[in-house]
């Protein structure tokens, strides 16, 4: 029998779900959410839309970026705005399997072997700067981030929904990263660069932030359960057959690439479905439209695409490869909401 690992927090029973929530309440829910973490991120509304259509679209949100632009900080800020269970993972080259996903200890008065749940259970997981921990390591997450539980010494534990990965990494030519495997970053539902904030942003952030970290005001806006109604709201947004098929002819355009040496998955296919059901119901609509597939498209299918040697020679990246295909692939037409 599987033992189950109880977590503290606020995550609703049962007995706690109310009616799916109204798409108006789902927007002013997560308006608030927006509002609290754009206290911390100045500048970077683009950035905070991405991490919540993630959060929306029940997946993991990876951010690349050079450091010091905020990447942790957007991590912690998103954690912080959700009154739930978080736990931080710093990654580090000693860093082990076990230090994330628990480890089987010997009680000698029970004289039997007693689980001790690592950091991986809890609904928000900050792993900062993944790409410095070995592969084994990185590769630990796999498990929890597909199937929502975690196997140790041939037990399975369950994961308490809702769960999300938001994990920060240094581009690869940072010293000491290690590359992540492509089946590692194929799990992450996006990827997105904060980048460097335009002078007035800058401006701002000195002003507002250099007397004081404003992640230490940051209060909670939302909780656990208010989180799990908001995800049964996004699944029930209408998708019809023509949106469907633009999303698949989307998805296949990337395998006949000649610049790629690896196309976009069928995993990516329906995370690009579940992030335009998000996407469509933080726009306030019922029911998706070509915008919302192409508002999200480049951060969930770039980071899968693996280029050709001659396509990086050549200064090719996947960002412009999937911003082509978008103005290739013919939109669909007509009453999207009926499909």
């Amino acid at each position: 029998m599987t033992p189950e690992v109880q977590l503290s927090g606020t995550a609703g029973t049962a007995a706690d779900v109310r009616d799916t929530p109204s798409i108006d309440e789902l927007h002013d829910t997560i308006q608030r959410i927006a509002a609290n973490v754009e206290q911390v991120l100045v500048g970077k509304p683009e950035v905070v839309r991405v991490a919540l259509v993630t959060m929306l679209a029940e997946g993991h949100l990876l951010l690349e970026d050079v450091p010091g632009v905020g990447k942790t900080s957007l991590a912690k800020a998103l954690a912080r705005s959700i009154d739930c269970t978080v736990s931080r993972i710093q990654f580090t080259p000693d860093l082990l399997p076990s230090d994330i996903t628990g480890v089987s200890i010997y009680n000698r008065q029970s004289e039997s072997f007693e689980f001790r749940p690592g950091p991986v259970f809890a609904n928000i997981i900050v792993g900062d700067e993944i790409n410095r921990a070995s592969p084994k390591t990185q590769s630990a997450l796999l498990e929890c981030m597909e199937e929502n539980q975690v196997t140790v010494d041939g037990e399975t534990y369950p994961l308490r929904a809702p769960f999300m990965v938001i994990a920060t990494q240094n581009p690869i030519e940072m010293e000491g990263t290690y590359a992540l495997p492509e089946a590692q970053r194929d799990r992450f539902t996006t990827r997105v660069s904060i980048g460097y904030p335009d002078a007035k942003a800058e401006l701002a952030m000195v002003d507002e932030h250099a007397g004081h970290d404003p992640l230490r005001d940051l209060r909670p806006v939302a909780n656990a359960a208010e989180v799990q109604e908001l995800l049964r709201a996004v699944r029930q947004v209408h998708l019809s057959t023509r949106i469907r098929r633009y999303v698949i002819d989307l998805v296949t355009a990337t395998r006949q690439l000649p610049e790629l040496r690896l196309g976009a998955s069928p995993r990516s296919t329906l995370q690009l479905v579940r992030a335009a059901r998000a996407q469509a119901a933080l726009s306030g609509r019922r029911f998706v439209i070509p915008d919302d597939v192409q508002a999200i498209a480049i951060p969930v299918l770039a980071h899968r695409l693996v280029l050709t040697s001659e396509a990086r020679a050549a200064r090719r990246s996947a960002t412009d490869l999937v911003r082509q295909l978008l103005t290739r692939i013919p939109v669909p037409r007509g009453d999207s909401e009926r499909g």
